[in-house]
């Protein structure tokens, strides 16, 4: 099956000003599909767990990316009134449907990860020598 974005969007979907661009931008960011994906098994899931399914993201960053998931209304963060706070977030529908098609795209990259990976090796290797 061949995609072609110009018979899509034969407006030039992205064009400088084009509000997709900036929406790409936030859910095709270094974390949010890993943050969407580990939300994507439809249970919510407490901060803890979004960190440890995300292994490598910082406090800070998972919090960037939470509150920018949240304001464009992919996830949804619920605070329960207890001591100690506990918070969980979910997905919207807006973001299952999201997380409906990002998942076939996480299953290609796995599987061909180690292919592109190793074509890049070498490249660059005489400008740090």
């Amino acid at each position: 099956m061949t995609v072609s974005l110009s018979a899509a969007f034969p407006d030039q979907v992205f064009t400088r000003n084009c509000p997709t661009r900036e929406v790409l931008d936030h859910v095709m960011s270094k974390w949010a599909p890993l943050v969407l994906a580990a939300l994507g098994d439809g249970e919510p899931l407490r901060w803890s767990e979004l960190r440890r399914r995300a292994d490598g993201i910082s406090e800070k960053m998972l919090a960037q990316t939470l509150r920018t998931l949240e304001r464009d209304g992919l996830v949804l963060r619920v605070a329960k009134p207890v001591v100690p706070p506990h918070v969980e977030y979910s997905l919207t529908p807006l973001g299952a449907g999201l997380v409906e098609k990002l998942v076939p795209l996480m299953i290609w990259v796995t599987h061909h990860a180690d292919q592109i990976l190793d074509r890049g090796e070498g490249e660059g290797d005489d400008e740090h020598a």
